[in-house]
């Protein structure tokens, strides 16, 4: 007589209640936006959010101003902000933390980050305990934001754990750098949390966050979670005067989230302040994955790698400390690793017949070498 065969029980589906909060600045007063930050993740919490993201750069505000002034005509504006910005750590996140810890949720913030004498597009990520497990600065400021904001660097390029799982994130056009998103991919993030300006460019702008944002989520196999701002019409008339240039500080807005077979978990938000809040299956992670993991079964490595420079990028270092001598010997091993047969930082010569899609690429951050089938 056979043994009884025990039949399969499917799991309990783990599910995080995500909110992206589509919400507009306070721009005359330095903690008008953090209150309402506050403000915000208590009332997503109130609805069972576990997850909060707010907009690009939102505390204190969006630089909107320099997308509509030229450089000669933004001094005071951008003095002010450098008024404004956000020391990490400081009085900011330490009452972001509290009310991440209070509420038990974990919280997706982007700040104009105040560093000495530069300032910089920065995403926080505070965990349910209220820890901040990730300060990562956007790689290249866009266009204009050049005008305003330093270079990042790939040591913030990490899926971080969390309460509600693996969590990357990015900030804006930083989605049209593919290498960029499979860093954060290779990682396995589970929740990948988008941020954009918002009240930008018009209509063709929160179009081409449909596609960003729904993209991502469908090759990454992970939920998106994207937040965007809002400036009202008051707003609008305090930056610019002009009413042809106001009318490049409009639309531009698309709040949602997106499972990872491309589809809208909520309706999402394109006009006003709001919040758009979903149920996260995480079981659709494996279902997506199943049949596409980009960086598994889907993934040819032996063809296409990455590699990338993920040390903190600093303006000096003591070669006397240990650390230096470390970061030294590392750098080397790198590079002949990279390159076998090849030493330091030399790269290998391209021959004649190499075509340009197998020659190895160096710019000092990251690398992507393709060989021939």
């Amino acid at each position: 007589m056979s043994a009884p065969t025990t039949p399969f029980i499917k799991p309990a589906a783990r599910v995080v209640r995500a909110a992206a909060v589509q919400i507009a600045p306070v721009l005359d007063s330095a903690t008008g936006t953090l209150d309402k930050v506050c403000d915000a993740i208590d009332r997503a919490a109130a609805q069972g959010a576990q997850l909060v993201v707010f907009p690009e750069t939102f505390v204190p505000y969006y630089p909107y101003f320099s997308f509509v002034k030229p450089a000669v005509a933004m001094g005071a504006d951008h003095m002010r902000l450098y008024e404004l910005a956000v020391t990490v750590p400081g009085p900011v996140t330490l009452a972001v933390a509290e009310r991440a810890r209070a509420r038990g949720v974990v919280v997706v913030l982007g700040v104009n980050e105040r560093d000495h004498g530069s300032l910089y597009n920065t995403q926080l990520v505070f965990d349910a305990n209220g820890a901040l497990v990730l300060k990562r600065r956007k790689i290249t400021p866009t266009y204009h934001e050049r005008m305003v904001w330093g270079q990042g660097d790939a040591s913030g390029l990490k899926a971080v754990d969390t309460a509600v799982g693996k969590l990357g994130a990015l900030a804006c056009w930083e989605h049209y750098n593919p290498l960029a998103r499979y860093a954060l991919m290779t990682q396995h993030e589970e929740i990948h949390c988008s941020q954009f300006p918002g009240s930008m460019v018009g209509q063709v702008f929160a179009d081409q966050i449909e596609v960003t944002i729904r993209h991502h989520a469908l090759e990454s196999g992970c939920f998106v979670v994207n937040a965007t701002g809002w400036l009202t019409d008051e707003q609008i008339a305090a930056i610019t005067p002009d009413t042809g240039l106001q009318r490049a500080l409009r639309g531009g807005c698309n709040t949602a989230i997106v499972s990872p077979e491309g589809n809208h978990l909520a309706p999402p938000l394109r006009e006003g302040e709001g919040m758009v809040i979903a149920d996260l299956d995480m079981s659709l992670i494996t279902k997506r994955k199943r049949m596409m993991d980009s960086v598994g079964h889907y993934a040819r490595p032996e063809l296409l790698s990455l590699l990338i420079n993920d040390r903190p990028a600093t303006p000096v270092a003591s070669m006397n400390s240990s650390n230096a001598m470390e970061a030294t010997t590392q750098e080397s091993r790198h590079d002949t690793d990279a390159y076998p047969g090849h030493h330091g930082s030399q790269l290998p010569e391209r021959s004649a017949e190499q075509s340009p899609a197998s020659a190895a690429t160096h710019d000092g951050a990251a690398v992507v070498r393709a060989a021939a089938a």
